[in-house]
Order: C-alpha cells, then sequence, then structure tokens
C-alpha cells in the first residue's frame, strides 16, 4: 500500500482550517492545520511533506514570505495558494515565486481536493524525473565506462577535467568506437547535467532536411510547413546539443552553425526575427576534419569553433587489454534482458576475440556478442567457438554478409533475420503509402531522421517502392 501523502495547512481562519482538514482526512490524506505562519515553519522539514497550502493575506507574515522561505529548503516542493482577493499581478506574483496553484475563496470541498490531486501528481512527475536524470547520471558515470587500458583511462581523465568546463568539444574516433558515450558522459557529470542531452546525426538527414532538424522552420517557409516547427538545437536549451559525424555537414548548414556559436542566436527558415539558445555543443567524427578543411569541403573557422577541445577515442584494437571486460558486460546486459544465464565465452572463442580486429569496434563486438546468445542453446553455460565462426572470420577479416536474398529467414542467423524482417517491413510501408517518408515513419512509430537513416542502412531504393 502506497504512503499517504502529508500536507501542511496555514491559514489565519480557524474555521476554514478545520474545514479543510477534515476534507483531507475524510479523502485519504494527512494533513495539520496551523492558523499562526511562524509556528508552522517552526515545524517545517523540507522531507516531512508533501504539499503546502497557505493563504496569502494573513497578519504577521503573508504566504509569499510563507512560499519564499519553503522554497528556500524545499525547492521542488508544490506549494498552493488561496486567496479570497486573486488578482492578475498578485497571480503572476505569486507564480514567479514557484507556487504551483491558486485556489480563490470561496471554493468547494470537491475543487480542493481536484487541486490537490493535480499538486501532488505534479510533485510525483518532478520525483520521477529527478530520480531519472540520477539513474543517467549513474548509468553515464565513468565508473560505468568499461575499461582499464592506458588509453581508456587517458581519455577518461581528460573527460573529468573538461565536463566541468562549459565549452565546446571535439570528439574523434573510428565509427562504433563510443564517441557518443563519451558524449553523454560529458554531459552528465557537467553543470547542465538537469537538463537535456539531444542528438543528430549529420549523416543520417539529406542536406534538404537537415537544416529545418537543426534549427526549425516558420509555417509557410516552404511547401509543406504547415505550422511552426521547434529545431533540434532549440529543443536543447539549456542543456547539451551533440552533432554526430559533423564532418557531413553542407556548407550552407556550416555557415548557419557558425553565426550560432559566435552570436548564441539563429534564424530558423522562414523567420526574420533571431532565436536565442543556450546550449553547450558536443561533436564528433570519424573523418579527418582538417584534411577536410584543406580540400574545401569543410569551414576552418568553424573548425577551430568545434575543435577547442579534442578527444580522440583509440580504437578497440588498440586497447584489446578491455575486450573480456566488454565481453563479460555485454553478456551481463543480454541476459538481464532476455532471462538468460550464460557465463561467458569458452578460453579459444576469448582468444578468438581478443585477436579479432574489429573494424567495426564496440559497436561490432555488442553485436556480435548479442548473435551470439541468440545461437546459444538450452542449457550451454559458454559461448563457443563454432558459434562465434558463424560471425566473424578467425583470420582477423570480417565475414562477407550473407546473401539474404538467397535464403529463407528459418536459415538465417538471428541479425539477419531481423534485418531481413525490417528492410522487408520499410519496403512494404513505403509501398502503402506512395513512398511518402514522413507518413510511413509515423504509422512505423519513428520519427523521419530515424526512417532515412534505415532507408540508407537498407539500401533501399526509390524504385524499390515507386
Amino acid at each position: 500500500m502506497s504512503q499517504k501523502k502529508r500536507i501542511l495547512l496555514i491559514d489565519n481562519e480557524a474555521g476554514l482550517c478545520r474545514m479543510m482538514e477534515q476534507v483531507l482526512l475524510d479523502n485519504g490524506y494527512l494533513a495539520k492545520a496551523f492558523t499562526d505562519p511562524r509556528k508552522a515553519l517552526e515545524e517545517f522539514l523540507p522531507n516531512a511533506w508533501d504539499l503546502v497550502i497557505t493563504d496569502i493575506k494573513m497578519p504577521g507574515m503573508s504566504g509569499l514570505e510563507v512560499l519564499q522561505k519553503v522554497k528556500e529548503q524545499s525547492r521542488d516542493l508544490p506549494v498552493m495558494m488561496i486567496t479570497a482577493y486573486a488578482t492578475v499581478d498578485m497571480s503572476i506574483q505569486a507564480l514567479r515565486k514557484g507556487a504551483y496553484d491558486m485556489l480563490t475563496k470561496p471554493f468547494e470541498p470537491e475543487e480542493l481536493i481536484y487541486r490537490v490531486k493535480n499538486a501532488l501528481q505534479q510533485s510525483h512527475l518532478l520525483e520521477e524525473n529527478r530520480e531519472l536524470r540520477q539513474e543517467l547520471r549513474g548509468q553515464f558515470s565513468f565508473e560505468n565506462i568499461i575499461g582499464t587500458s592506458g588509453g581508456l583511462k587517458e581519455v577518461l581523465g581528460k573527460v573529468g577535467k573538461i565536463a566541468v568546463r562549459d565549452t565546446s568539444v571535439l570528439i574523434t574516433g573510428e565509427s562504433g568506437s563510443g564517441k557518443e558515450l563519451i558524449a553523454q558522459a560529458i554531459h552528465y557529470n557537467s553543470p547542465r547535467h538537469e537538463r537535456k542531452f539531444v542528438a543528430i546525426n549529420c549523416a543520417a538527414l539529406p542536406e534538404t532536411l537537415l537544416e529545418s532538424e537543426l534549427f526549425g522552420y516558420k509555417k509557410g517557409a516552404f511547401t509543406g510547413a504547415k505550422e511552426n516547427r521547434q529545431g533540434l538545437l532549440e529543443a536543447a536549451d539549456g542543456g547539451t546539443f551533440f552533432l554526430d559525424e559533423v564532418g557531413n555537414l553542407p556548407m550552407n548548414v556550416q555557415k548557419t552553425l557558425l553565426r550560432f556559436l559566435q552570436e548564441k542566436e539563429f534564424i530558423r527558415l522562414g523567420d526574420t526575427t533571431p532565436t536565442r539558445v543556450d546550449v553547450r555543443l558536443l561533436s564528433a567524427t570519424n573523418a579527418d576534419l582538417k584534411q577536410a578543411v584543406k580540400d574545401g569541403t569543410f569551414r576552418e573557422d568553424l573548425f577551430y569553433r568545434l575543435n577547442v577541445v579534442n578527444i580522440h577515442l583509440p580504437s578497440l584494437r588498440e586497447r584489446t587489454e578491455d575486450i573480456p571486460q566488454l565481453a563479460a558486460h555485454f553478456i551481463r546486459l543480454q541476459n538481464q534482458k532476455f532471462g538468460t544465464s550464460v557465463k561467458g565465452f569458452e578460453r579459444e572463442a576469448m582468444q578468438v576475440l581478443c585477436e579479432y580486429d574489429w573494424p567495426g569496434n564496440i559497436r561490432q563486438l555488442r553485436n556480435v556478442i548479442e548473435a551470439c546468445m541468440a545461437m546459444v542453446g538450452a542449457g550451454e553455460d559458454f559461448i563457443c567457438r563454432e558459434t562465434l565462426d558463424q560471425f566473424i572470420d578467425t583470420d582477423g577479416a570480417p565475414r562477407e554478409n550473407i546473401p539474404v536474398a538467397a535464403a529463407g529467414a528459418s536459415e538465417l542467423p538471428f541479425n539477419a533475420a531481423l534485418e531481413r524482417f525490417e528492410a522487408d517491413l520499410l519496403r512494404s510501408l513505403l509501398k502503402r503509402h506512395g513512398g511518402n517518408i514522413d507518413s510511413a515513419a509515423r504509422e512505423a512509430g519513428m520519427n523521419m531522421a530515424t526512417m532515412y537513416r534505415k532507408i540508407k542502412k537498407h539500401g533501399i531504393k526509390r524504385e524499390e517502392y515507386l
């Protein structure tokens, strides 16, 4: 049974206090009433109450003063104000000081209970968000980034120093080496950790969509722009914005991004008024941006704006001593997800893991382990060499992709069958919607960016669905 919510009542009218106290008690709440606000504050402890209800006009101390003192000790505790003389100015003043709601006298018991339920529900959501943020901070703490190699320790040492400094960081490294994980670790260990972390893969969107996804647009900016739309950069206001594969930014977007980094503002498509946004920008690339600057495909001034601090992630083949820990971590995650009890790899299979070249880095290792565990038979405790050989070649070169069209799903390894199913589903959706990617994405329950990325991933051509 859930614990009863505790409500502190403050009103200099003794009769109203008794009425509210009884109504709340009758509806399953614990309530305690005070006619003297000073005495109420003497007994106030931040964790002792779930809601405070106070009158605004009281002798000796106003409700606004009570509100201020409560918020000084417990910022997220909801406070409801009661008044018989509600004015717009008074309401604005109370809300600015942190009041959750205003209740005007006289009121019916039903209205009181309705407002109380709303306030407590809001408080519950805030608590859930706070717990989620703490969980995310723990998930992306340095201790949870797996590995003890010298290269990784050097990276984490650098991350620890720059996380607290609000500066731009360029993360470099091969595809699949964990660049976004490092970006998230920077965010969740920074002063911005309670605000949003928003990421976009610049390689996953066509040039025509990238600018509107980043900066948003005004209604009527182009055909199909039926309403104002907030861009991802604006959605990250107060938090951190992560540009993955930043080397794929087209020149026109590079110009707009540079202006934002210089002025902290941008102009949305179709708009004439600048939009100001406060974000920390992190970016990542597996390309050589210095060479791109020389080739004229990346702006030199933008490169230096993004590359205030550089963090280079070593490839997995440069930190082979971390492979057993990473393998154990991914096996544990799969066991938790599917209720299995695989203990690890047999000795020979582990040797293959450590000697393999891993061109796809940590992402490839995770996918191979997931595929191996899908093939482990019931009662088998360890992944054997024969199972591993289905997904990588032992000479260090990755296996050729199994030709999906040549075999039925029942003949394919788990991951290949899953890939085939996803590709066929996308083609079917696109055919059903006449090639309208936006409509197909909505039916699939994904955003357009994800849909474009999956179309590119599976190599689906327009002639296959039009």
